[in-house]
């Protein structure tokens, strides 16, 4: 709440102006100084400096507030619109409507099972008019690892969605509607997020996606630094979840996975199975001398327990690729059969799997 802005506070244009022209801009720049320094700063009278500092007190410092009142406002947000949907019907219903907003999302998977994919389809989603089953807002895409591919969201759009874009004029709205940065390390990353508050009042942005939030933090810190990485994980989520809740949107992030080597010998899998024989584990042998590894999500446990909701795409021992439902406070742990398609992904059977998860597949290191 301190990095919340000034001109959010519905605070007299002059004090804003003043305030602004003396580079104090959110709450932090304000209450981060005595009230002797503010008055030598902005030369303003007590009586005025005092009635701003109450009301931005009261903006970062909210009363208590029942359940209630919780569940009614929360109640009438979601009737509003709660979910972004994400196009995949089964998964959206299960989903209870799609990604939720206020919340953060993480895709899980290894290269190659269409993580991407999937954020450019609930971009072209978000971006889309109303009228059309869209947002009808802008998306602010954080490309970590500098290989967002705008002919790919064109084609997805257009074979996904002919009937709307079929025509030039269509396929240039979304273009200005879906908003890129191109982040170059851990510091220039932390900065862009710190600077997402002005972006989505100004540019009426209804999605956040990072792709991927593993990328240069794994670059750049390594093992013999994972103490100041979980530090910096913190405030990312920190602020992340700030935004997903300030402004009721989603907040989607792809994460990679890594190998976690197994004492187990060469032949046993980890894989688990469903009741209708279908593996959902990624365990692959690698390497000499029977050492296994398994698949797991990177980052550690601190981003882990930062995620509201996490969907993991990873393919069967026979290719088939899933989309599963690991974590989420409102929808069973179910799996559905996909396949990825000139549109984006599609589930290949209007079915589910259900699954056990066992602990170890879905630990974090």
């Amino acid at each position: 709440m301190a990095r919340k802005l000034l001109s959010s506070m519905n605070l007299p244009s002059s004090t804003t102006n003043i305030f602004s022209a003396r580079s104090l801009h959110s709450a932090k720049d304000v209450l981060c100084k005595t009230e002797l320094e503010l008055m030598e700063l902005l030369d303003i009278p007590m009586p005025v400096l005092a009635s701003t500092l109450a009301r931005i007190y009261e903006c970062v410092c909210p009363p208590y507030r029942s359940v209630l009142s919780l569940w009614v406002e929360r109640s009438t947000k979601e009737v509003s619109g709660g979910h972004l949907a994400t196009g995949l019907q089964e998964l959206d219903h299960a989903l209870c409507g799609g990604v939720p907003f206020g919340l953060i999302t993480e895709i899980v998977g290894a290269a190659g099972v269409g993580k991407s994919q999937m954020c450019l389809m609930v971009s072209v989603l978000t971006a889309m008019p109303r009228v059309f089953g869209g947002l009808d807002g802008s998306v602010i895409y954080i490309d970590a690892e500098h290989k967002f591919s705008p002919g790919r969201m064109m084609e997805i759009a257009q074979h996904k969605f002919p009937d709307i874009f079929s025509d030039r004029e269509m396929l240039q709205k979304l273009a200005l509607r879906v908003l890129i940065l191109h982040p170059t390390s851990v510091s220039d990353l932390m900065e862009s997020l710190k600077q997402l508050e002005k972006a989505i009042i100004e540019r009426s942005a209804k999605l956040i996606v990072i792709d991927s939030v593993a990328a240069l933090l794994q670059s750049e810190f390594g093992r013999d630094r994972i103490f100041e990485r979980q530090e910096l994980l913190g405030q990312q989520a920190s602020v992340l979840k700030f935004l997903a809740e300030a402004f009721r949107i989603p907040v989607i992030v792809t994460n990679q996975v890594r190998m976690k080597p197994d004492n187990q010998g060469v032949g046993h899998t980890s894989a688990t199975s469903s009741h209708d024989g279908h593996n959902f584990g990624a365990s692959v042998e690698f390497g000499q001398g029977g050492l296994e590894q398994h698949l797991t999500a990177a980052l550690g446990t601190k981003w882990a327990h930062s995620v509201n909701v996490r969907l993991i795409l990873e393919s069967s021992v026979s290719g088939q690729y899933f989309i599963k439902i690991a974590k989420s406070p409102m929808s069973p742990p179910v799996a559905f059969p996909y396949r990825i398609t000139k549109g984006g992904l599609e589930l290949a059977v209007e079915s589910k799997v259900s699954f056990h998860a066992k602990k170890e597949e879905y630990e974090y290191y």
